[in-house]
């Protein structure tokens, strides 16, 4: 029998009796699945930084020897406490989870501890430690919602097993690369009989955290399914993959995808949205396996299918996607006629130096434009360092908002010009725009403050019924 790898999102965690009914108990044979889980809602965040804004976690006290650390993790804990209260009715089974959360941050205080205490001598630097105590503190999560969803399936009848992934008290686990830790894990796991719920963080040599940073989860879970040899990868969120933001445009207005590509699952990650981690999605692209994503709260609906076939015949926009506050730096140099490429490169170690992301880049004979995403401090950095650098050159930056146009294949020309004239017509006009040969998304740029009113006015254009349809026109391919 052929077997499904499903994920299952934070946010969608927390609403668990709809998880329980809508997912786990849903289908009439709950076997032939392996479960991947994400923290409950806001956990990671407490524990790292939140993902949206920055604010610092309990990670970034540590890193700074600030003593509110042991306060912010005992707080946790009680967070913690009060998720398994609401689960279990049942006082064994409310004491074995209150138990294992007990354990679980008890140890982390104390490894804690004995790592600073350490560091208080010369020979020993905390920073050597800091990408240790990222990895298990992100495993906390994973393993908690882990447990406690192994522990109700159980109760209620289904024979589920944990599979903590996260190396806590692994004496006797495999060691190695993520591949083998996954293999050795499932290699007598018989799905016709058990139902496997496994931790999101994998402990393994290359360091989850540091090679992914927080697309850890679908790192295991993709890998979960090239390695099971998996019929279907299905990806639970608490929204539908939908034509724009609900919470921008109106939930009245937008509509799920229903059917795309990797392609535009690449262009969506480059953006920040959520539908799978490029690198995880270009494991299932390899190994031909489908990507679902579903809506936790609609069983029945289908969702939107992502796969390496889907070729539309029609040149039809998808998605409406986009970012606000991207910092925007521009470097414009006479003397740089014919040696773009060089200062290029010398940018680029700044922007890696820093760890601020680039989303995007656009260059002419003497001038060059980063589209970048980070920390206001990393982003000032990598301005300062710049005009270092290059002293005699122009260089400013300043926040602006990219929107894209996203289509498996779009006339990237009609796209353009329609979007344009969308924008224009509501009165934004566009700082800049780009398209590539791959013929996948057109990027709009517009000032940060006009990034809601630019979503709604391209996704007007394109996605309200009465829309035009651009007639199909040849498709380049790079």
């Amino acid at each position: 029998m052929t077997h499904t790898v499903e994920k299952i999102g934070g946010t969608s965690m927390s609403a668990f009796d709809a998880v329980m009914d809508n997912i786990l108990l849903y289908p009439d044979n709950p076997y032939q699945r392996i479960f991947v889980v994400s923290a409950y809602g806001g956990i990671t965040d407490a524990l790292l930084e939140c993902k949206r804004t920055g604010e610092p976690g309990i990670f970034r006290h540590i890193a700074e020897r600030n003593d509110v650390w042991r306060e912010k993790l005992k707080a946790l804990e009680q967070r913690m406490l009060l998720i398994n209260d609401t689960m279990f009715p049942d006082l064994f089974c409310r004491n074995r989870a209150d138990n294992f959360v007990k354990e679980r941050i008890a140890n982390a205080i104390t490894c804690i501890e004995n790592i600073l205490e350490t560091c208080q001598y010369g020979q020993f630097s905390l920073a050597s430690y800091l990408p240790q105590i990222r990895e298990f503190l992100s495993s906390i999560g994973e393993a908690h919602s882990a447990f406690n969803t192994t522990l109700m399936l159980n109760n209620v009848g289904i024979q589920s097993r944990f599979v903590d992934l996260s190396g806590w008290g692994a004496e006797n686990n495999v060691q190695g690369d993520l591949d083998a830790v996954i293999l050795d894990a499932i290699k007598d796991i018989d799905l016709s009989k058990e139902l496997p719920i496994v931790t999101g963080y994998v402990y393994c040599d290359e360091g989850l955290m540091k090679t992914y940073d927080r697309g850890y989860s679908e790192m295991t879970f993709s890998r979960l399914a090239v390695l099971s040899k998996a019929s279907r990868a299905v990806i639970h969120k608490e929204y539908h993959l939908s034509s724009a933001d609900p919470r921008i445009v109106g939930p009245e207005h937008v509509r799920p995808i229903g059917k795309s590509n990797y392609d535009v699952a690449d262009q969506l990650a480059n953006l920040g949205m959520e539908a799978i981690h490029p690198n995880a999605a270009s494991g299932l692209r390899r190994a031909g396996i489908e990507l679902a994503v579903k809506n936790t709260f609609e069983p029945d609906h289908p969702g939107t299918v992502i796969s390496q076939d889907y070729h539309p015949q029609t040149d039809k926009a998808e998605i409406i996607a986009g970012r606000d506050k991207v910092f925007a730096l521009h470097l414009f140099d006479q003397a740089m006629v014919g040696q773009v490429e060089d200062v290029s490169y010398d940018l680029m170690e700044i922007i890696r130096e820093e760890n601020v992301q680039l989303i995007s880049k656009e260059m002419n004979a003497n001038s060059v434009t980063y589209y970048l995403d980070g920390s206001t401090s990393s982003q000032n950095k990598v301005l300062s360092k710049a005009e270092k650098r290059y002293p005699k050159a122009k260089i400013t930056g300043k926040m602006v908002a990219l929107i894209s146009v996203i289509g498996s294949a779009i006339d990237t020309n009609k796209t353009m010009s329609q979007g344009v004239l969308s924008l224009l017509d509501k009165d934004i006009s566009p700082k800049a725009a780009h398209a590539s040969l791959r013929n996948v998304d057109v990027q709009f740029v517009v000032k940060d403050s006009d990034y809601q009113g630019a979503i709604c006015a391209l996704h007007e254009s394109f996605m309200s019924e009465d829309s035009p349809v651009v007639p199909s026109a040849e498709k380049v391919v790079a």
